[in-house]
């Protein structure tokens, strides 16, 4: 986003470690502002990674790890969907205090950008988005999503467009497909933040196996 996206606060393309991104949202999260402003900038992120994961996942009791989970918006587009299983993670301790009880019947604080210390093959399925953007979580923690995921497991992302090629995430999504990682069930350009004119790519991936650099 750019400065004019959320007004006085620092623009996100200058946040240069993951403790200014933690403190930038700590305080975004004040007064409930990250919420007011996703709901009245029309976030759709959310609701098409959801809509994109129930074409291929009809199973609603599956394990589904929320990767940068923020105050829970994507939680809540699963739990309307049905998904019953969630497990959420996100930098920001604010944010997660702003996770309504009971979406998540797990909650913690991680850095994406670092080893997760979650055990292979843990999840049915993985959702990441609004989280690979300026700043924020580099393309080497898909490593780590395929990592975590089981095999026929799937993966749902959603990268900034305008970090997509610079920031080697067309790179990585390549070298998983060619390594036989996973394969792709869709890929497509979401409208993400279009009242911002913020665009963004979804994936859909499913995983075939895990290379031996990623076990």
């Amino acid at each position: 986003m750019a400065q004019k996206d959320i007004g006085n606060k620092r623009p996100l393309h200058t946040l240069e470690n993951s403790e200014e991104v933690r403190d930038f949202y700590d305080d975004w999260s004040l007064d409930n502002q990250y919420n007011i402003d996703m709901f009245d900038w029309n976030y759709t992120g959310p609701k098409e990674s959801v809509d994109s994961l129930k074409r291929f996942a009809p199973d609603r009791n599956m394990l589904i790890f929320d990767a940068g989970c923020g105050s829970g918006l994507v939680g809540a587009e699963l739990t309307a969907a049905g998904y019953r299983n969630l497990h959420g993670a996100d930098l920001s301790t604010k944010l997660l205090e702003r996770v309504p009880a009971g979406l998540y019947q797990q909650l913690q604080q991680l850095d994406l950008n670092r080893p997760l210390g979650i055990a292979n093959r843990t999840y049915d399925a993985l959702m990441c988005v609004g989280t690979f953007t300026y700043g924020h979580v580099a393309a080497h923690a898909l490593d780590e999503f395929v990592r975590i995921t089981k095999p026929a497991g799937l993966i749902c992302f959603t990268i900034n467009e305008g970090i997509y090629e610079s920031h080697g995430f067309d790179a990585k999504i390549r070298q998983l497909e060619e390594c036989g990682a996973w394969q792709k069930e869709a890929f497509f350009k979401s409208e993400y933040l279009a009242s911002k004119e913020v665009n963004a790519w979804l994936g859909l991936y499913r995983v075939i196996d895990h290379p031996r650099s990623l076990d």
